[in-house]
């Protein structure tokens, strides 16, 4: 799974401004990702305000993203939830073989114990064709899997191949580097700390803020995994205010935010979330043009 190593981004959803899925312009953003050097592409995580898709919508944004990439970047398709049963079912009836990996999020909600997140992992990777990437965000869940829950699972199957770690907990983070089993994969799930985990020797990120600059980003990343790390802090530290930006009313109106700017797409995100104030608005547009 050398793949896994560098910048992925987690793609948004855009919406036209009557909410109706804009196949153009997600068309556009996948080629501004791959023309400005992201290594793969992440379809239908929460970035992609997944919760508010039906079925159709779903369908339509994995097959828009596919025939964009023109295979050129390797697709990795969430497959998450808190009913374990429908991902397995997912799983069994959805056709994969577009896509080097799946990343399946722990259960948000229930906020199950260690066992049940373990067993809950058992049955995806029993189930699933291709490797599986798990994801950690416990401020979404409601429940933080732990180090040794995540280092049981990469210990039994060995198609769990990755975490993507957003517990926002750097120790934790090195825990997980320390302790892996070999060719297993620690990304980070948060912009902020994902060169101090590439640098402590983690895999790469799948990026928010990677999205909005790409080439930026990934140089940053690219920089880190080849130990050059004045430089890399360089690129580091041009980015922090604007990653405090785009989460600071919500994911992923910021980067929509962004998006718009850039001539990407419009702005539109689906309720309960919200267009940024003009606060906020104003200032990407300086940092936007500023960088």
């Amino acid at each position: 799974m050398q793949s896994l190593i560098g910048t992925g981004v987690a793609l948004v959803t855009p919406f036209k401004k009557d909410f109706s899925i804009d196949t153009e312009a997600l068309t556009r953003v996948v080629n501004f990702q791959i023309d400005n050097g992201i290594d793969y592409l992440v379809i239908l995580g929460t970035t992609a305000e997944n919760s508010t898709l039906n079925q159709t919508e779903k369908e339509l944004v994995i097959q828009t993203i596919i025939e964009a990439n023109k295979g050129r970047l390797p697709l990795v398709l969430g497959v998450g939830g808190n009913n374990t049963a429908e991902i397995v079912k997912e799983l069994n009836e959805r056709d994969l073989s577009n896509f080097m990996a799946i990343l399946s999020v722990s259960p948000y909600y229930n906020k199950p114990n260690q066992e049940g997140i373990y067993q809950h992992f058992k049955a995806i990777a029993d189930a699933s064709p291709i490797p599986v990437i798990l994801y950690n965000v416990p401020s979404r869940t409601g429940v933080n899997m732990l180090p040794s829950t995540v280092l049981r699972l990469a210990t039994d199957f060995k198609n769990i191949v990755a975490i993507k770690e957003a517990a926002g907990d750097i120790v934790q983070a090195m825990k997980l580097i320390q302790n892996k089993p070999e060719g297993f994969h620690v990304i980070s799930g948060d912009d902020m700390v994902a060169l101090p985990m590439v640098l402590a020797g983690g895999s790469g990120v799948i990026s928010v803020i990677g999205e909005g600059f790409p080439k930026q980003f990934s140089d940053m990343v690219r920089l880190g995994l080849n130990r050059k790390v004045n430089e890399a802090y360089k690129l580091h530290y041009l980015l922090t205010d604007v990653i405090d930006m785009i989460f600071e009313q919500g994911n992923p109106a910021g980067i929509k935010e962004v998006h718009k700017i850039l001539g990407l797409s419009e702005n539109t995100v689906r309720l309960p979330l919200v267009n940024v104030d003009h606060d906020l608005a104003d200032r990407l547009l300086k940092f936007v043009k500023s960088l």
